[in-house]
């Protein structure tokens, strides 16, 4: 899911903010220029643009809408701020990359304390608190060792270019015309690939160049999922912890099979047709995936979505949204336990989980976020006090859930050869959740369900029938409303200056 449109603060507020900032021991940064020269500092308030205007540099912290009405949206901002790379023409904002994922700053440091980016004393390029007049502390940094004779904090500037990339440079030798490129944001993404960006590794520095996802559409911190180029030239997607690896391209399928596709995908879509081209690199250097754009006015990019599928976007000016061109895996219900514990998963739904039905949100905050996988909960927990429910107790009850996979971990019932007696020995037992009869065969589960998908057409078919124990007072109230509203998905936006 990305950020919806821009919830933008008044240009009031953010001056008013702006003001409350110690003056920092550096000149402002140009405002709207494209580099930051030693001396200078970004500030709240201050950004960078590129030289085609399609890029910004800024600090900006998520915003997230609690409720919302048919009139009204009230929004709650999510503490924290960010310094990072957005597109600076597209109403939605959409960011390209984020220094500080793992760190974000307090509002109180980022008034108080003066924060703001600047090439420090050695050279780098580093986000930095005025703890006092006289010593600071150190939020984020490009940490990397610069050599005397070609980079020092007086002959190094930052540059944000029109592809979007950052890098910071030096005079070699100072003062004069030629720059050494000392680091750039490409050689370090979050979660989004630019054109240009490479997906891979450089042989002799051991540089890997891999995206991970957000934590959530609100914790910009790393998260669950990663696509990396592996030192055997697999392409793989993977599932960080536990790592769990559930999809891959050797080198020879990424140059004779998965490449060629993709281009043949993207000459055959009107949107990106002689626009991108995807492309596989693999020398004495260098092992890396990569697409160009041949028209400088398209939007796009690839990113490593928190649902654990890469997506191809491209900005439509007409719909003003971005699209999705391609997606991997195409039905994010291939992902084992994709939505968490009593889910239902549906790769056509928008979300693609869905709470079972007498179940909430563990984490209403995380599930509204985007992120579902702690799951749900019990609304009403059984009542198990008794030790002999019979199938005409209040509490022995089960809701059907039909044309669905069956959850994983199931205990087969031998002797039970009816579904009726299926279900007595479900009954018995305070534990069983649900049950299932197929084909004479009867399974029972205790405790969690996971990895319960809908027949959505896509990678599932399954007409079973799952049978979901609830207790009373939910089944009830389930059947006077046949007709279960839908839960709303609060939409997340990002604010910037």
């Amino acid at each position: 899911m990305l950020p919806h449109p821009l919830h933008v603060f008044l240009l009031s507020a953010g001056l008013f903010l702006a003001s409350l900032h110690h003056t920092p021991p550096c000149s402002a940064a140009a405002d709207g220029g494209d580099t930051l020269m030693a001396g200078q500092a970004l500030a709240l308030g201050d950004k960078l643009v590129s030289g085609d205007g399609k890029f910004a540099l800024g600090f900006f912290q998520v915003q997230a809408p609690t409720s919302i009405s048919n009139s009204t949206t009230t929004t709650t901002t999510i503490p924290g701020w960010y310094l990072g790379i957005w597109f600076n023409k597209i109403p939605v904002f959409t960011t390209a990359w984020v220094a500080n994922r793992e760190n974000p700053i307090t509002a109180a440091d980022l008034i108080n304390h003066s924060a703001h980016l600047k090439i420090s004393r050695d050279g780098n390029l580093a986000i930095i608190l005025n703890s006092t007049a006289s010593s600071e502390s150190m939020i984020w940094s490009t940490h990397i060792i610069v050599n005397r004779t070609t980079g020092t904090s007086t002959n190094t500037s930052a540059l944000l270019m029109n592809n979007g990339n950052l890098v910071l440079m030096a005079e070699n030798p100072p003062s004069s015309s030629v720059h050494v490129v000392l680091w750039q944001s490409f050689d370090y993404p979050a979660d989004v690939g630019l054109p240009g960006a490479k997906l891979g590794r450089n042989k002799i520095t051991g540089l890997n160049r891999l995206f991970i996802s957000k934590k959530s559409l609100t914790d910009l911190g790393l998260g669950s999922y990663t696509i990396e180029l592996g030192t055997n030239g697999v392409l793989f997607i993977k599932r960080r912890r536990p790592s769990l690896v559930y999809w891959s391209w050797s080198s020879g399928q990424l140059a004779y099979t998965l490449v060629p596709l993709l281009n043949e995908l993207l000459d055959m879509d009107p949107r990106t047709k002689g626009l991108l081209k995807a492309s596989y690199v693999h020398n004495n250097e260098e092992e890396y995936f990569t697409y160009t754009s041949h028209d400088e006015s398209i939007s796009a990019f690839v990113y490593m979505d928190i649902t654990g599928q890469v997506k191809l976007k491209v900005w439509s000016r007409p719909k003003q949204s971005w699209q999705t061109i391609y997606a991997e895996p195409s039905d994010p219900c291939s992902l084992r336990d994709a939505c968490g514990p009593f889910t239902v998963c549906n790769g056509n739904s928008v979300p693609f989980c869905d709470c079972m039905e007498g179940f909430s949100p563990r984490s209403p905050q995380d599930w509204d976020a985007g992120d579902p996988i702690r799951g749900c909960v019990r609304s009403t927990p059984l009542d198990c006090r008794s030790s002999n429910l019979q199938d005409t107790s209040p509490e022995g009850m089960f809701h059907t859930i039909a044309r669905v996979t069956m959850p994983s971990d199931p205990e087969s019932v031998d002797d039970a050869s009816t579904r009726s007696k299926c279900e007595q020995g479900c009954l018995a037992n305070c534990s069983c959740t649900a049950y299932s009869y197929n084909g004479n065969r009867c399974s029972v589960w205790h405790g969690e369900l996971r990895n319960v998908n809908h027949n959505d057409g896509i990678d599932d078919s399954s007409e079973d029938v799952l049978y979901l124990r609830l207790a009373a007072r939910d089944l009830q109230s389930i059947r006077r409303n046949t007709k279960r509203k839908p839960r709303v998905v609060a939409m997340v936006s990002t604010v910037g200056f």
